[in-house]
C-alpha cells in the first residue's frame, strides 16, 4: 500500500498539534499580528490573510505534498502557531516513507520562548521515528536567519551547509528571487540523543510531565500515535 502523508493529533503537556482547519483561523490571526518582528525571512500572513493561508496548505495537503499542524497551546486552547510535515520521499523502488521535511513553522510572540517550539519538535520528531520508522527528518531555513538556525540547532538538528539560491525567497521586497537556505537533519541514529536533550530542554522549565521522559504507570508516551494519560 503506498504511503499517503496524514498526520494525526499529536498531544503534549504544553502543546497539542491538531491538523489544520478553518476552525483554526480566528486565533492565527490574533497570532500572526502578535509581535512579527521575527518573521524578516517567513512569510506570515496578515490577519485578513489566514483563510486564504489556510486553504493554501489544505490544497498542498490535498496534493498529498503536505500535513499541516495549528499548534494548540493547551493551557488556554488557543491556535498560537502552526507547522507541518512536508516533502515526503518514499524509498527507491518502494511505498515505504523514507524521509520527511518539517516546516512551514511560526508563533506568535507570545508563544515563543514558552517550550511550544521545543515540545513541537518532540512529538513531530517522535512520530516520524519511531511511527513511520524514517530514516531522516530535514529541516532549512533563509542561511541570513539567524535565529532560526539556532532554534534550530538548540533542537538537536545538524547543520549541513548551505545550498545556493535553493528556495523562494520569503524576505519583504524580495518577490521572485531565490535565497540560500541552511540545511539541517536528524537521523534515525541521531534520534536517541536528539530526543533526551529535547527532554532536558523541557524538563528545565518544570513541566510535570514531559513527552519523552520515562513515563509514570499507566502513561503512554505521545509521538508514537497513542493518548496521553495521567
Amino acid at each position: 500500500m503506498t504511503f499517503t502523508l496524514k498526520g494525526p493529533v499529536l498531544e503534549g503537556t504544553l502543546v497539542r498539534l491538531e491538523p489544520l482547519g478553518q476552525h483554526h483561523a480566528g486565533d492565527l490571526a490574533v497570532a500572526a499580528e502578535e509581535d512579527r518582528s521575527a518573521f524578516t525571512f517567513t512569510w506570515v500572513p496578515r490577519a485578513g490573510e489566514v483563510g486564504g493561508y489556510i486553504d493554501a496548505q489544505l490544497e498542498r495537503q490535498a496534493a498529498g505534498r503536505l500535513a499541516p499542524y495549528a499548534q494548540v497551546d493547551r493551557a488556554s486552547g488557543r491556535a498560537v502557531g502552526v507547522t507541518a510535515y512536508w516533502d515526503p520521499r518514499l524509498w527507491p523502488g518502494g511505498d515505504r516513507l523514507c524521509a520527511v521535511e518539517i516546516g512551514f513553522t511560526w508563533l506568535g510572540g507570545s508563544a515563543r520562548g514558552t517550550g511550544v517550539n521545543t515540545e513541537s519538535k518532540l512529538l513531530l520528531f517522535g512520530h516520524a521515528f519511531e511511527s513511520w520508522g524514517v530514516a531522516r527528518v530535514d529541516l532549512k531555513t533563509d542561511a541570513r536567519n539567524e535565529r532560526s538556525r539556532a532554534a534550530l540547532e538548540k533542537v538537536g538538528a545538524r547543520f549541513e551547509g548551505v545550498l545556493r539560491s535553493w528556495s523562494p525567497s520569503w524576505a519583504p521586497g524580495e518577490d521572485g528571487l531565490l535565497r540560500d537556505s541552511a540545511m539541517f537533519s536528524v537521523i534515525a541514529e541521531e534520534w536517541p540523543q536528539c530526543r533526551a536533550r529535547l527532554v532536558r530542554l523541557l524538563e528545565a522549565r518544570g513541566g510535570a510531565e514531559v513527552p519523552g521522559a520515562p513515563p509514570k504507570p499507566g502513561v503512554f508516551l505521545p509521538g508514537r500515535g497513542e493518548p496521553v494519560g495521567g
